[in-house]
Order: C-alpha cells, then structure tokens, then sequence
C-alpha cells in the first residue's frame, strides 16, 4: 500500500492519562463522519510524520502530546483510496479544558472497556488491545547519526573540529523538532564539533546540557566500547539521546535488539541525519523506529 501513488498519509496517537482506576484514553467525536475515534489526521504537503501526529493532536484536542512507543500502522481504503495511519502511544504534558472545534465537538477520556465500546472502527479497538498489550510507560533511547559535514578527504585541520555543512545544519533544525516530540532527554555526544552540533539545537530547545562521551567519540575508543556505554545507560532509565557516527551506530543497534532479545533490524545503520528510537518499558524493547529529517 505504501508504494500507492494514490495513498493517503496521516498520523496519530492512543492519548492516554492515569486514571482513578487505571488508564484512561482519549476518544474524539467528529461531528462530519459523526464516528468516535482517537485523534488523528492527514501529513501536509512534505510534513513529517512525526510533526505531524504532534500538530494534529494538538488541534483536536487542544493538549500538547509526549510521543511514547509506536503502535501499529492503520491500513484501510477511504473512499476509493488506500489510506495508511502511523500511531504513537502518547501522554498530555499538561491538562487542560478541552475547547470544542470544526474537526473534534467533544473529547472523552474513558477506561479501556467503556473506550473499546465507544470507538466507531475496528482498526481503533485493534489499536487499543495493542496498546495494552505491552508496557503503557516506556522511556526513550534516541541514536542519531551526524549531520551532513562535507568530505572528510578535504578538511586539513584536526579531524574532531570538522563541522556541519550547510546541509547538515538545516538538518540540526529539523532534528530539534523531531527529537521534541519525544520529550526532554539528556543530550550525550561524541566530542567532535559535527556531533555537537547535530544536537546543539535540540539541547537549547529542552535546556539541556550536551556532554561529551569518549565512548561514543570515533578515534578515541572502539565501536565495542560504545556499545558497552549504551547497554550501561539502559540501567538508568532516563531518556536518552545519544550522537555518534556511522561507525558506531550498527554495533549500538544491534547490541540494544540482542541485550533486550529482540530481531536486530535487517539495515540497522544509519545514514547521515537520521535517528533511531528505541522504547524501552518493563525492561524490553517495547518499539523500534527509525526516522529520516525529511
């Protein structure tokens, strides 16, 4: 369906809350289908996903989201069309007083129970026994690879002071916003200027400190050894974002998939730019993702 010139993207979450009971999930009206569902809507023209299922929840419901684990893909025909939905679970930052609008006229937070008998559509029910499933509170390890920093072969100066190109600045910009989807995490890197500032604009937009790791740091210690830092940060509980280079990122992948005894991904590298997020709940691997900055 993917491949359909025809598809129809959008994005999602299960929003959920603790409540007297246990969790309660947020399901929406919309007045135009007059169906119940959880919030959701269409990617614009070149939007990420992931801005996306941020962007679109906060217009429905009025709440800023904290992305957890990734949920099932939706795939079903609307109208004449193929239609896929990539869902998060995700949990409000703040409460608020829900504001009816044009796309939502009233939002019910329910228990799971009430929540599955409400929901109009299959697909949702489905999304919701996948969210109970596995574990409802999970923690983020975010692996980014480096931005773009030009040809190494050209740069004469101590390799560690090569910085980001333009192109691979513009991708620190973006990166900011994706990375924030995910919350505030502590910022560790390698100590070389393209790694710092692959983050540099992530760490000033959740007011965190960057600090450099000689684990993750090329030419200073091995791919093993930076393996060996992550599974340590596993022990901490904290989310995480870890950047480092294409020569480390494989061995950190793979050591993550086989620590937690999960499949290591058939690609588990990166290219330049890009990030894995790895969600870690009740000591597994809850959710694997990988994400490009465009």
């Amino acid at each position: 369906m993917a491949d359909s010139p025809d598809l129809i993207r959008a994005a999602g979450a299960l929003l959920w809350r603790d409540g007297p009971d246990g969790p309660e999930f947020a399901v929406a009206h919309r007045p135009r289908y007059d169906d119940w569902s959880f919030p959701k809507g269409k990617l614009d023209r070149g939007e990420h996903v992931l801005r996306a299922a941020v962007r679109e929840i906060e217009e429905e419901t009025g709440l800023v989201p904290r992305l957890g684990r990734r949920l099932p893909t939706a795939e079903y025909r609307h109208g004449d069309r193929p239609k896929q939905v990539d869902y998060w679970a995700a949990r409000p930052v703040a409460e608020a007083a829900f504001t009816p609008n044009e796309e939502v006229d009233a939002l019910a937070w329910l228990p799971a129970g009430e929540a599955e008998a409400r929901l109009s559509y299959r697909h949702d029910a489905d999304l919701l026994r996948a969210f109970l499933d596995g574990p409802s509170r999970t923690w983020p390890l975010m692996i980014v690879r480096h931005g773009s920093a030009g040809d190494k072969r050209g740069w004469r100066e101590p390799d560690e002071l090569r910085p980001l190109d333009e192109a691979g600045r513009a991708e620190a910009a973006v990166l900011a916003a994706l990375l924030h989807a995910y919350g505030p995490a502590r910022v560790l890197g390698s100590a070389t200027a393209r790694c710092l500032e692959t983050v540099l604009p992530y760490a000033r937009r959740v007011r965190a400190d960057v600090v450099t790791d000689a684990a993750f740091t090329v030419g200073e210690t091995g791919p093993e050894r930076a393996r060996e830092r992550m599974l340590e940060l596993l022990g901490d509980g904290v989310p995480t974002v870890v950047c480092t280079h294409g020569e480390n990122v494989s061995e950190l992948v793979t050591g993550l998939c086989r620590e937690l005894g999960e499949k290591v991904p058939d690609d588990p590298g990166l290219r330049k730019g890009e990030f894995w997020v790895a969600h870690i709940g009740e000591g597994s691997l809850a959710a694997l993702e990988r994400h490009a900055p465009r």
